[in-house]
């Protein structure tokens, strides 16, 4: 049986987790095997800079963090080597970085992951990553916003122009008429 000094410190951890993902608006958990440091050490820089937290533990210890936050659900998919990446702010940070490594390296898998409160199986992860930016999404929203303007714009100076040119041909027929 474990001293009681190293309960109380997986019961930390656990606390810990369970804040961070009571905090978070999205999770992945995934599995990690298979990847090399360099590949590992990249995706960690990403993550980070996108303000997304990685972490392996234990699974027993994730596991009840994730219970202790409302999403036992996952305890399912908890199985061999995993790690979950928390994201506080961004709903698909966490998946589009993850994704690029499940794509490139057949042994890192994306396994599950939480969203809006519920949990969500892999394809729902993966098509989330699909997701544009936000930034992109907001060109394409004013882009369309845009488009019917200047198509309005462009079919009245078209108006314009017609009437500028047959302006000329109206005066140059009135005084041969004269």
């Amino acid at each position: 049986m474990p001293s009681k000094a190293i309960l109380e410190q997986k019961q930390q951890v656990v606390a810990d987790l369970a804040e961070q993902i009571k905090n978070s608006v999205a999770g992945v958990l995934v599995q990690y095997q298979g990847i090399t440091v360099e590949d590992d050490t990249k995706m960690r820089k990403a993550l980070r800079e996108a303000g997304v937290s990685y972490m392996v533990q234990k699974n027993t210890l994730t596991g009840r963090a994730c219970d202790i936050a409302g999403f036992g659900e996952i305890k399912p998919y908890l199985n061999g080597m995993t790690a979950i990446a928390v994201s506080e702010k961004d709903e698909i940070s966490a998946a589009k970085i993850l994704k690029q490594y499940d794509d490139k390296i057949e042994s890192f898998k994306i396994l599950a992951g939480y969203i809006d409160g519920n949990v969500v199986d892999a394809e729902t992860v993966l098509k989330l990553a699909d997701i544009p930016s936000r930034e992109v999404l907001i060109g394409k929203f004013l882009g369309s916003i845009k488009s019917p303007v200047y198509k309005f714009a462009y079919a009245l100076q078209a108006i314009v122009d017609k009437d500028g040119e047959a302006a000329p041909e109206a005066e140059a027929a009135a005084p041969a008429e004269a």
